[in-house]
């Protein structure tokens, strides 16, 4: 009968000790990755919603490329916002490392870009966290929502922006008709205030 201790010895055999050759694991791993990211950003941009543009700095990097999300509705209506997304090796075990690379006051943004969105993270409470049958499509649809649907006032990562947005909401839609460079040059000037 063959079992998978055998199989895994007469493996190795063949191919030598497992240890003496820990490239090959990540090799095999990259490759992985790399197979289902080639499936992923085709299925990607097929799907691509209307407000999302992908870009690709290196083609034959599919682990990185940059995203620009344009709204088209709501608050941020017609600001650009550039996100930065990394596939690690463990894709798709572990999720994207995504970053906003646009300074923007966003109560689920801080101003560093780090990103508070459910299926980025690795280990959720609610159960909505990552899971190996999420996609990049699954992300960037994310990130899309955080400008329309998924705006969180209530369980805010930037506490100070939700706290403005709720407090003032008729100057907030009016300032993000503006600019991203004049919405920065305001909201420094209201943090140099305080």
């Amino acid at each position: 009968m063959l079992t998978l201790a055998s199989k895994l010895k007469r493996d190795d055999g063949v191919r030598g000790p497992r240890a003496s050759n820990p490239a090959s694991d990540s090799t095999r791993r990259v490759s992985v990755r790399d197979k289902l990211l080639v499936k992923e950003v085709a299925e990607l941009e097929a799907n691509l919603p209307c407000t999302c543009k992908v870009n690709f700095p290196d083609p034959n990097k599919l682990h990185y490329f940059q995203l620009t999300v344009i709204p088209d509705e709501g608050y941020y209506q017609g600001g650009k916002f550039q996100f930065e997304i990394e596939v690690p090796d463990a894709y798709n075990m572990v999720p994207p490392k995504v970053k906003c690379l646009t300074r923007i006051w966003h109560p689920n943004i801080t101003e560093t870009g780090e990103i508070c969105l459910s299926l980025l993270r690795e280990h959720s409470i609610d159960g909505t966290g990552w899971a190996p049958t999420r996609t990049l499509k699954d992300v960037v649809w994310g990130l899309n929502s955080l400008f329309t649907d998924l705006l969180n006032f209530d369980d805010p990562l930037n506490i100070e922006a939700a706290e403005h947005h709720l407090r003032d909401k008729g100057v907030s839609s009016v300032e993000t008709k503006h600019t991203n460079e004049e919405l920065i040059v305001f909201f420094a000037t209201l943090l140099v205030g305080t």
